[in-house]
């Protein structure tokens, strides 16, 4: 069974990736993580609130050492929803959009990972606690691909990452787009993570028109690659659906020495075996 998140959820928020993470549930895109305006966590459903649990997080320098699970009853499933310190608890019912509570900063992201709520949806009588064992997930939005020739200039930057200011959003808030792959968008970490996935009419998975990993059905398994930045290997690209404006993400420690105003190309090359 797959469960369908629909544009009106999609909407609240400002990016979604369903690929984008090292944990099991995003693996096949059977998670999705929504990126919300920042100090809120608008809840994705509706329904009456079953339970609220602390969890203990890796230790990370960054990073809370606990997370939270809320898990909700939407009538035909159960949501599974993490990272939100919560405000509500047992016998609560909630709408969507509702204010679930606080995003937490917790010990399972990657250091250049933004806040952000996970949601997954487990049948009634499947363990909601368990990592493995959540529904398949698709989105009612057609992402736009942004054609892109890997070139761009960085505009922001953190210890371990930095934006540049291409593909830029055509529209910003109008609809969501994400990085052209043969007419599709790719998702997800790229190669960091071992998978991510082609969202939409695409069934290849490209990066700049190079042929970048082996996709079955949207999932992809990613080449051995590697990408790097005016000559210098980076970790990856962090690759993900936006509303309100894009701009290509890379990430690792070499990401984070990039400058401010810095020009950039970025290549990517097949690892000899």
């Amino acid at each position: 069974m797959t469960v369908t998140i629909d544009s009106d959820t999609l909407f609240q928020y400002r990016r979604f990736t369903l690929y984008n993470s090292p944990y099991v549930a995003h693996d096949t895109g059977a998670a999705i993580d929504l990126y919300p305006e920042a100090g809120t966590a608008p809840s994705p459903v509706a329904g009456e609130v079953l339970e609220t649990r602390t969890v203990e997080a890796p230790p990370k320098p960054y990073a809370a050492t606990h997370d939270h699970l809320i898990l909700v009853d939407t009538g035909t499933h159960v949501a599974r929803l993490l990272h939100v310190d919560p405000a509500v608890e047992a016998g609560d019912h909630v709408v969507q959009g509702d204010p679930l509570g606080t995003l937490v900063r917790a010990g399972f992201f990657a250091p250049w990972v933004p806040n952000h709520i996970h949601l997954g949806f487990r049948d009634h009588d499947t363990n909601p606690y368990r990592a493995s064992g959540s529904l398949g997930l698709t989105v009612s939005v057609d992402p736009t691909p942004l054609a892109w020739d890997g070139t761009g200039t960085v505009v922001e930057t953190g210890e371990t990452w930095a934006r540049l200011d291409s593909p830029t959003h055509p529209n910003p808030g109008s609809t969501f787009v994400g990085l052209a792959s043969d007419g599709g968008v790719l998702d997800g970490g790229f190669p960091h993570y071992e998978r991510g996935g082609v969202l939409g009419d695409g069934t290849e998975a490209t990066f700049t028109d190079t042929a970048v990993g082996t996709a079955s059905d949207r999932t992809v398994t990613w080449d051995d690659v590697t990408v790097e930045a005016n000559g210098t290997p980076v970790r990856g690209v962090a690759l993900y659906c936006a509303r309100d404006q894009f701009g290509l993400k890379l990430v690792g420690s070499t990401a984070g020495e990039l400058e401010s105003g810095q020009d950039v190309t970025v290549s990517v090359s097949h690892d000899e075996s």
